[in-house]
């Protein structure tokens, strides 16, 4: 469950003694942070410890770039992801993080502490206090000052072998390969004045595109021999040399690559070639103008691009930055990108009745961070667009189980607005799902009520469905599947309703008539309901159309056919990534593989389904006739194969990768 994949811009270089000077710490210290300018190649130093030591001896790796955020209040939920937990408890989601953790030897990096280092310490400090096992590597400009702490000071690559060895290896990569001796002689004198900082150096690597090695190393000892002044005893020389090739970089750069480099900055998670295309356009930025200006920044090695995402480093970024204030473009910059994440959401609802709600969910995670500066942005400046951006995307991160995060925003958007009603409906509902995910039942019926009242003041049918879809899946949680049926039947009547508003009532029917012991008719509505998701490409609703499928199954004693329709739940609820679902998935399918005499493999099922309960932070929840049948259905596995043999299999897959026990089962 390893959460790892800082950007490589090529094969790692030098710093030989201090890998292994870093991986010793790792080894035996608790909380090593990695200190140096930026640029100076931390994030690739710490990428290299963790390829060394990363799999000696820890249970699981997890990367959290911490570059993606901007507020402190983000911090644990940013970590908590990276750390694969889908956090569904109502505590503090410190301690919920600490939970996950436990007593597991984690190795946890944080990348690029430098503007949270308060936020850091404190929550580094928890963590270590409270798991034993866990060990931290952090990247940062300057010490967290954390008690324990190690600090290892990054230093410049050596002039004359390292710093030459990567300056060599970018230049052929970039197409340059020296073989005359005042080339060489060039290129060394390249990596002296550069002062063995290696983005600096791979930036000048980059430019030899345009210039010979000669004529760089002219133009470095004129800039950089000229700043051998007053200044020199207020800056270092490697400041310097980075500052001086990242404004070489800019100049070297055609004013198109130059305006474009300014707007990227304006990004959190690395943005898609589209997002660059939507935000970032205006002026001499149109068209095939755009797009060549974005190439040339990826020949500069300004920006990489993987697939159609886009990375910039930190350093770049912050330059960006800067040039974006002189121009006088923040504000207008941060209005496109928030409009552009504003409509990216609205088109949830569109998309989640159809064959895209897969990629809908993919697309909004991968944009996590952009979504929440874009919120961020808009509650300082436009409060209702915030509500419609949280009222949008609330539900699918309840669904995708970034609930503390939508609470969060919710919160801050029903603070921040005071209609129209419709919003004030939708916010009141999406908050009132995740409080119901959280256990927090009475606060998500009052929730329900007042999106009730407010779908009446707004006369939105839509609206009216989804506050009755809440109030059905409080009641059915509480155990009172006749209100809940009583609840949906209401709903269902009167006038045509949006898809998705219609699915999630007939969903809580079906419930309802499950729990009621009306098999039958529940068992006919489901595979209606079913039929009809699969029409659509849709894989929520039809996901928990197969989980009550299995539960009529195995309530009617047709074993086998529950053990295809929990693997069939499990396969959509893997496309959308919903731990919760795949916890509730797992369940059943150990319930049915007890019930067909395979009790090593419900055993296998029960221990992969604890982890993800575990990293849904409370422990087994669903409806309440699910309970039962756990219990049964374990007590049946152990009378077939022993306690013994039970509990190996058990143990041995709570130490596994969930993800590949679950592929394993779904291989069948």
């Amino acid at each position: 469950m390893d959460s790892w994949a800082p950007p490589e811009s090529g094969p790692f270089v030098g710093r030989k003694r201090a890998v292994e000077e870093v991986v010793s710490r790792v080894r035996t210290g608790r909380l090593v942070t990695l200190v140096g300018m930026g640029g100076i190649g931390k994030s690739r130093l710490a990428a290299r410890v963790v390829d060394v030591a990363g799999r000696d001896g820890f249970t699981g790796v997890h990367w959290a770039p911490l570059w993606t955020i901007g507020n402190p209040a983000l911090l644990t939920s940013l970590v908590a992801d990276a750390c694969g937990l889908s956090d569904h408890s109502s505590g503090d989601p410190v301690e919920g993080l600490a939970r996950w953790i436990g007593s597991r030897r984690v190795l946890l990096v944080l990348d690029s502490c430098e503007h949270l280092v308060r936020a850091c310490a404190a929550l580094v400090g928890a963590l270590l206090a409270r798991c034993p096992a866990l060990v931290v590597l952090a990247t940062s400009r300057e010490p967290l000052g954390t008690e324990g702490e190690e600090p290892y000071r990054v230093g410049p690559l050596s002039p004359d072998s390292e710093a030459m060895e990567l300056f060599t290896a970018r230049a052929a990569a970039a197409g340059a390969r020296w073989t005359a001796p005042e080339d060489l002689v060039a290129a060394a004198e390249v990596c002296h004045w550069l002062e063995g900082v290696p983005l600096a150096l791979e930036l000048a690597a980059a430019q030899l595109r345009e210039r010979p090695v000669g004529s760089m190393a002219r133009l470095l000892r004129g800039r950089l021999a000229l700043a051998e002044g007053p200044e020199s005893r207020i800056q270092p020389a490697r400041h310097r040399a980075l500052r001086t090739t990242i404004g070489w970089s800019h100049e070297l750069c055609e004013p198109r690559e130059r305006l474009l480099w300014a707007r990227l900055s304006v990004f959190r998670s690395g943005a898609t070639t589209a997002d660059v295309a939507w935000v970032c356009r205006g002026g001499p930025l149109t068209g095939d103008g755009l797009a060549e200006a974005l190439d040339g920044l990826v020949r500069k090695s300004v920006v990489s691009l993987s697939g159609d995402r886009l990375h910039v480093y930190d350093t770049v970024r912050e330059y960006g930055a800067l040039w974006l204030a002189e121009l006088g473009e923040t504000r207008s910059l941060a209005d496109r990108h928030a409009l552009r994440f504003h409509a990216l959401a609205l088109t949830v609802e569109d998309s989640w009745w159809g064959p895209e709600q897969a990629r809908t969910y993919a697309r909004l995670t991968a944009c996590h961070a952009d979504l929440c500066a874009a919120l961020e942005h808009l509650l300082a400046t436009d409060p209702v667009r915030a509500g419609e951006l949280a009222g949008a995307v609330g539900f699918l991160w309840a669904c995708s189980g970034h609930l503390h995060e939508a609470a969060h925003y919710l919160e801050e958007c029903l603070q921040a607005v005071a209609g129209p009603p419709a919003l004030l409906s939708r916010l009141c509902w999406a908050l009132g799902v995740v409080r119901c995910l959280r256990g927090e039942y009475v606060t998500a019926a009052r929730l329900a009520g007042r999106a009730d009242e407010e779908a009446v003041r707004a006369g939105d049918a839509a609206l009216l469905a989804d506050a009755a879809y809440l109030r059905g899946l409080v009641m059915l949680l509480r155990g009172e599947p006749l209100d809940a049926l009583a609840v949906a039947d209401a709903a269902l009547t009167g006038p045509a309703r949006p898809a998705p508003s219609v699915a999630r009532c007939r969903l809580v029917r079906v419930f309802a008539l499950t729990a009621s012991g009306a098999l039958g008719e529940a068992r006919a509505e489901a595979e209606a309901l079913r039929d009809d998701s699969a029409s659509a490409g849709e894989h929520w609703t039809r996901s928990y159309t197969e989980y009550q499928l299995a539960v009529i199954a195995v309530l009617e004693e047709r074993a086998a056919d529950a053990a295809a329709h929990a693997r069939a739940m499990l396969r959509d609820k893997l496309l959308i990534g919903d731990a919760f679902g795949l916890g509730l998935g797992l369940d059943l399918l150990a319930v049915s593989l007890a019930a067909l005499d395979r009790g090593e493999e419900a055993a296998v099922a029960y221990g992969a389904g604890q982890v993800f309960w575990e990293m849904v932070g409370h422990p087994q929840r669903g409806t309440p006739e699910l309970g039962p049948l756990r219990v049964r259905a374990e007590r049946e596995a152990r009378r077939r194969i022993g306690d013994g043999a039970y509990e190996e299999a058990y143990g041995l897959a709570r130490l596994t990768d969930p993800f590949v026990t679950l592929g394993a089962m779904l291989a069948e």
